[in-house]
């Protein structure tokens, strides 16, 4: 089983292929150019080295969001034509699940964070509990606060990781009642392998959608919407 794996859902494009043992080929950035500019070459780039063709693919492998709404676009984009043009099926996995997958065996618990400003993230609460992944909170968006809390309540040393450390940690970590860490440089960002070795568990149990189906999820308007909605309310006042 090969699964070529696509993240661009935050500041980080990565591209990756993977079996059910073996990581053949990686290619993340995380320079600020567009993913637009970068995914596709990424792309190619991964195949030609290890002298493939998108067409041996089973499944193509995307970070369903959430996450910045333009890379999730650029994402899906590229998903969806390259499974229509394979006619392979796509393996639609939740962006906060697959940065938590990047660390291992841990019993620690996990707390992914992406920045989704107005002092937001886009995060959920994972463990791993005999070698099995758990998901014990789904990615959802939040205020800062109210992740703290519901931190609190678990009553475990946790590890953050993703973009929200830097952009959004400190604001709430005097509100934390447990000890925390955070990720290692090489663990903290999206990873396509780590997003396609989990595509893997979803794809052997059957959970893939047609290329026609797919769509991103976002978890809340953007800034344009959230902006129309304001003006529309303030008109009705």
């Amino acid at each position: 089983m090969k699964i070529l794996a696509l993240d661009s859902s935050g500041l980080v494009a990565s591209a990756a292929v993977v079996t059910e043992d073996k990581v053949l080929a990686e290619f993340t950035v995380n320079n600020k150019k567009t993913h637009s500019q970068t995914l596709l070459p990424m792309v190619d780039e991964v195949l030609k080295i290890i002298d493939m063709d998108i067409k041996d693919m089973d499944a193509i492998a995307v970070a369903g969001g959430p996450g910045s709404f333009t890379g999730l676009r650029i994402g899906a984009s590229t998903a969806k034509g390259l499974a229509l043009v394979c006619n392979i099926p796509i393996v639609n996995i939740p962006t906060v699940d697959s940065l938590a997958y990047n660390l291992y065996g841990t019993d620690k618990l996990l707390c992914p964070m992406m920045d989704a400003r107005r002092n937001q993230v886009y995060t959920g609460l994972y463990e791993w509990k005999k070698g099995k992944f758990n998901v014990l909170l789904p990615q959802f968006a939040a205020e800062v606060e109210e992740l703290a809390e519901k931190i609190n309540e678990y009553n475990r040393e946790v590890i953050f990781l993703g973009d929200g450390v830097e952009a959004q940690l400190q604001k709430f970590a005097p509100l934390l009642k447990v000890p925390y860490l955070t990720a290692p440089i090489h663990l903290s960002k999206q990873r396509a392998a780590a997003l396609g070795a989990l595509g893997i568990e979803y794809y052997k149990a059957g959970i893939t959608e047609d290329a026609d189906n797919f769509e991103p999820v976002y978890l809340r308007m953007s800034q344009a919407e959230r902006e129309r909605a304001e003006k529309l309310e303030s008109q009705t006042r």
